[in-house]
């Protein structure tokens, strides 16, 4: 599945977009509110963010860096997903509608955190921070340059399937955090 770059870029802009204006939306909610859980095994909306956070700790400074060290890319470029790659994004993005639960990583699961409203904000600033690499990557290529993982530095991704990976996985929790609000009728 071969993807104009241009294409992919503005798409994950859109996606970066929409949780954008979904975590604004949430400041006016209650610190209660945004601390609710469905059930004591699942995560509030603060946690939702929380864990998005802390991956975004991770890869905003391996996707700046990973821009920064690449060479300057003009010109139309079709990208091409890396095995590994697409196999991650995928797995955030689910087939068909349907989204496989995996469990997070212990560094990376907030569960039972004392969280309030400064989540939100954090989540704020590190999505506009992904925007304004979106635009960057505009002039490098999503083939060559190259980002580590969160789970090993051993492995590395196109820098398309960094961003797929990534914005992909913000949208899976945004969507959980909507559910969440549904589910106490906000």
């Amino acid at each position: 599945m071969k993807q104009n770059k241009h294409a992919l870029l503005k798409e994950l802009y859109l996606i970066a977009e929409d949780a954008l204006n979904t975590a604004q939306s949430y400041k006016n909610l209650s610190e209660q509110t945004l601390n609710y859980k469905p059930n004591p095994e699942s995560w509030s909306i603060l946690e939702c963010l929380e864990h998005l956070n802390l991956y975004g700790d991770f890869y905003i400074p391996a996707i700046e860096k990973s821009i920064l060290n690449a060479p300057t890319f003009h010109g139309p470029e079709m990208f091409k997903p890396g095995l590994f790659g697409n196999y991650f994004a995928n797995m955030m993005k689910g087939k068909n509608g349907k989204i496989k639960k995996i469990k997070s990583p212990k560094d990376k699961n907030p569960v039972n955190s004392n969280l309030n409203i400064g989540v939100i904000d954090r989540f704020i600033k590190q999505t506009e921070s992904l925007k304004h690499l979106l635009k960057q990557a505009e002039k490098v290529s999503l083939n060559k340059a190259r980002t580590p993982i969160s789970i090993s530095n051993l492995i590395k991704l196109k820098l398309g399937d960094t961003f797929r990976f990534y914005v992909y996985h913000i949208e899976r929790h945004m969507r959980q955090s909507e559910k969440i609000k549904t589910h106490n009728n906000l």
